[in-house]
């Protein structure tokens, strides 16, 4: 019989991706989305071509159904009716920058939704049939003690996100040695894609560039240049995710790339792929990014988009999933993660004019 997989989170970029990644695989999927007023299956479908859309939506093995993780009641229903052999915790207030203005919310979600998930497994006695994966941070590292970081580095987050999800891990590692239970965490550090949500800062420089190059867009407003990422390609990370639970112990790994570039590198290249070479003027929240091709000022800083206490650096350590999983974490270079991004973004900017000019009628 084909394996059972519940993910939260499904409408976000990693769920989307890993929805598709377990049913190439033959498992019958399951996803929780949370209901609201508006047509909410609408988040997933905008992140997906037609072609992936078909492939998801119309698959007789994908269902979807309506849940948040903040309800324990909700959460044990569902858990007990599809019996997962697998669950994916992927749902989350993700932005750390919105943490701070929502640390309530954040913690609800991040830190007591996870609680529910586990005590659902535990009390419906699912504990030797059900494999918990939770989705956790490299935010949980912050103010970096050790450079890279890996599993044993000690934690100390920065954001209201990073202590929430500082409890999604303890939790997860204590109900596994409490209750003899195969739930891990999987420590991801910062994973891009096409489908990543437009208010995060790749997505955000992406979509700049595309805009400033099809001239819908003047300036480009950024807080810390200097913050450095490990980035990686989210579809080749969701692999990682599914390797992990199939692994012959329980076990918490750093999902990473080993590599680490900085938002003005990040910055640089995507501009670049768009035929727009920059020379930047100036020193901290002065600094300017200049087109040298027609000294317009495209790049700025924005103190207000600082975050409160700053991770000024971030650096994975991926040799234990390399090792023991046989994950290949550089399948996807930064360089091509920038350029596919790009090159997405500058057709999603194309066809909002063409039906912008549809909508106006003077589609030409």
């Amino acid at each position: 019989m084909a394996k059972i997989a519940l993910i939260t989170g499904v409408t976000g970029q990693d769920g989307s991706y890993l929805a598709e990644f377990l049913l190439e695989k033959g498992y019958e999927v399951h996803g929780i989305i949370r209901r609201s007023s508006s047509y909410n299956q609408e988040r997933l479908e905008e992140l997906l071509t037609e072609e992936e859309a078909k492939t998801i939506l119309n698959n007789s093995n994908f269902h979807l159904h309506y849940g948040d993780v903040t309800d324990a009641l909700n959460i044990t229903r569902l858990i007990n009716e599809i019996q997962p052999d697998e669950i994916y915790n992927l749902a989350a207030q993700s932005h750390v920058r919105v943490s701070f203005d929502m640390p309530g919310y954040t913690l609800d979600v991040d830190g007591k939704g996870t609680l529910n998930i586990l005590e659902a497994v535990r009390v419906l006695g699912l504990t030797e049939k059900t494999r918990v994966y939770q989705a956790s941070t490299s935010e949980l590292y912050g103010k970096v003690q050790e450079v890279p970081q890996k599993e044993t580095t000690p934690f100390y987050p920065r954001s209201p996100y990073g202590v929430a999800k500082i409890y999604g891990f303890w939790i997860t590692k204590n109900y596994r040695e409490s209750y003899d239970m195969f739930a891990v965490n999987g420590i991801l550090f910062n994973h891009e894609s096409e489908r990543r949500g437009e208010t995060f800062v790749t997505r955000k420089i992406t979509l700049a560039a595309a805009r400033i190059a099809q001239g819908k867009q003047k300036k480009l407003l950024l807080g810390n240049l200097e913050s450095l990422r490990d980035w990686g390609y989210a579809k080749d990370y969701v692999e990682c995710m599914w390797l992990i639970l199939q692994h012959n112990k329980a076990e918490d790994f750093v999902i990473a790339t080993g590599e680490m570039h900085s938002v003005r590198e990040f910055v640089e290249l995507a501009l670049k792929h768009v035929g727009i070479n920059i020379e930047w003027q100036g020193n901290g929240v002065d600094e300017k990014g200049i087109n040298l091709a027609t000294g317009e000022v495209i790049v700025e800083v924005d103190p207000t988009l600082f975050r409160p206490a700053e991770v000024e650096q971030l650096l994975g350590d991926p040799t234990k999933a390399k090792t023991l999983l046989g994950w290949n974490p550089t399948r996807t270079s930064f360089e091509e993660l920038v350029s596919k991004m790009v090159k997405s973004d500058m057709a999603k900017v194309s066809n909002e004019e063409t039906n912008r000019k549809m909508f106006d009628g003077v589609l030409v």
